[in-house]
């Protein structure tokens, strides 16, 4: 390594490790809290240390791109005010050898990137659904999400709008426990304790539709409880795309495909039942074009989503290596010495990064897009704009 480069990114590396450290540290904090509540609601110590394990690792896929695109554009920024990058380019010094090594470390935190991803935070994910179904409601309740439609408890799905402690604002419960019927019970507000392995909800200003099986009209009351037989019972879930590491993942996506041709064997089967018993008149055969595109759509929305996830672990970790070789050529072009200007592009580029992606996880059951596909964009835009203002830099 020369002088130059090793003295640039020497630069580069000590401004990293200081906007990695405290992008952790705040990134940590909500996490440390977390952990202190479960200790302090009897989660065992076991568990909590393996919870500890996989989430601060899953924090990387947050901080390193980050931390890179804040030291890029700082470092580099300061060199072009300082008149260095002119020095240099006087003494005929090559910028892209400069840069190298930069966008080399950048590289090797997209390979970190794509490791985790695909390995630790799947298992944090892992972790953190199978503390859900222990022994303290309160401690579950703590790890539900507000804002989602939760499927973590058997026969039963809960959506809530906020909580504060063991109360739910919103509540919306969707109960699957009597095969005859599916009831929906809606309230303003619900006080959530546990009783043995059940889960009883004192509801207020709520509504059941239908009352049971055998009333199948709406009720309203001021007050009214309802309660989940054996949601606390130990179980085993149902692994989502999002619980899977690299090689689950391939393996689930491979297997829809047999999975749907599968259903659609079993249905032709059925219908050559039906078919051989008194042939199919048009409404019948309408009846089977309508399952049939059913089975189809279903099929390529989870597909979709499987690969919309796949893809999302690879776009996150190469937002490393996109952030380096954005962030050095825009630092060179800074002509300001406050250090406020270099912090506002960099979340700029941040932020339109990260809306492309959140953007194409919100719109994963959209298949006919085909949003594995355009999730990539970003990055494709990263890398054009990086050849543009390397190309202009040089």
């Amino acid at each position: 390594m020369k002088t130059i480069e090793k003295y640039v990114f020497k630069s580069f590396l000590s401004s990293f490790i200081l906007a990695f450290l405290v992008l952790s540290f705040v990134l940590t904090i909500g996490l440390m809290v977390q952990i202190v509540g479960y200790i302090l609601d009897g989660i065992s110590m076991s568990l909590v240390g393996e919870f500890a394990a996989v989430a601060f690792p899953e924090t990387i896929q947050w901080t390193v791109p980050w931390a890179i695109l804040v030291s890029s554009v700082l470092v580099f920024s300061r060199l072009s005010v300082d008149s260095e990058i002119a020095a240099m380019r006087a003494c005929g010094v090559n910028l892209l050898s400069v840069m190298k090594w930069p966008i080399l470390f950048g590289l090797v935190c997209t390979l970190l990137g794509a490791w985790v991803n695909n390995e630790v935070v799947p298992r944090g994910h892992e972790v953190r659904r199978s503390l859900k179904s222990k022994v303290s409601v309160g401690t579950g309740i703590d790890l539900l999400e507000p804002g989602v439609m939760i499927d973590d408890f058997p026969k039963v799905k809960l959506y809530f709008a906020s909580k504060e402690g063991n109360t739910l604002r919103d509540l919306l419960v969707m109960d699957y426990s009597d095969p005859r019927v599916v009831r929906t019970i809606r309230a303003a507000k619900a006080v959530v304790d546990s009783v043995g392995r059940d889960v009883r909800f004192d509801l207020y200003n709520a509504t059941v539709d239908p009352i049971d099986a055998d009333h199948p009209g709406m009720a309203r009351a001021l007050r009214y409880q309802h309660v989940l037989k054996d949601a606390l019972a130990d179980t085993s879930y149902r692994k989502k795309g999002k619980d899977m590491r690299f090689f689950e993942l391939l393996d689930k996506i491979r297997r829809s495909e047999d999975d749907y041709r599968r259903a659609v064997a079993k249905l032709d089967q059925e219908w050559a039942s039906v078919e051989a018993g008194g042939g199919l008149d048009e409404e019948a055969k309408e009846t089977r074009r309508k399952q049939e595109k059913a089975i189809k759509r279903d099929f390529k929305r989870n597909r979709s989503k499987l690969k919309v996830e796949l893809s999302k672990r690879f776009v996150f970790a190469a937002a490393s290596l996109c952030f380096v070789l954005i962030g050095v050529p825009l630092g060179i072009q800074s002509q300001r010495r406050e250090s406020w200007v270099g912090i506002a592009v960099s979340l700029a580029i941040m932020l339109g990064y990260y809306l492309v992606v959140m953007l194409m996880l919100n719109l994963q059951k959209s298949y006919a897009i085909h949003p594995e596909v355009l999730i990539w964009l970003p990055v494709f835009v990263c890398f054009g704009l990086a050849w543009r203002f390397i190309s202009k830099n040089r």
